[in-house]
């Protein structure tokens, strides 16, 4: 399951989770944002229940994206106990991204 995530429900769905959390940030008009679409998607079936998957539109929540200094996007924020664990930017393999996910569990 994918989650969509907002200031409104930060800290509750991200923060205070107790299994680790994705977070990607993202645009509508953003290419590679659009091409890493189904591999997060395949993230959030992969990891379902093990790992939290969701996304961030940075324009619509520019606060947030200026909280975590997003200055390109996609990002993925990595979240493990309420911290910031890992940022990666920009596209990326589906192994890659899951080779990542991993160490977070």
């Amino acid at each position: 399951m994918e989650y969509k995530f907002t200031h409104d429900n930060f800290d509750n769905e991200v923060l205070k989770s107790d299994i680790p959390v994705l977070v990607d940030f993202y645009a509508d008009w953003c290419g590679p944002c659009k091409m890493m679409m189904p591999v997060v998607e395949k993230m959030a079936e992969k990891y379902d229940g093990k790992i939290k998957v969701g996304k961030i539109n940075s324009d619509e929540e520019s606060a947030l994206a200026a909280k975590y200094n997003i200055m390109s996007i996609p990002s993925f924020l990595m979240f493990k106990n309420g911290e910031l664990v890992e940022t990666l930017t920009g596209a990326m393999p589906a192994d890659v991204l899951a080779g990542k996910l991993d160490s977070l569990l």
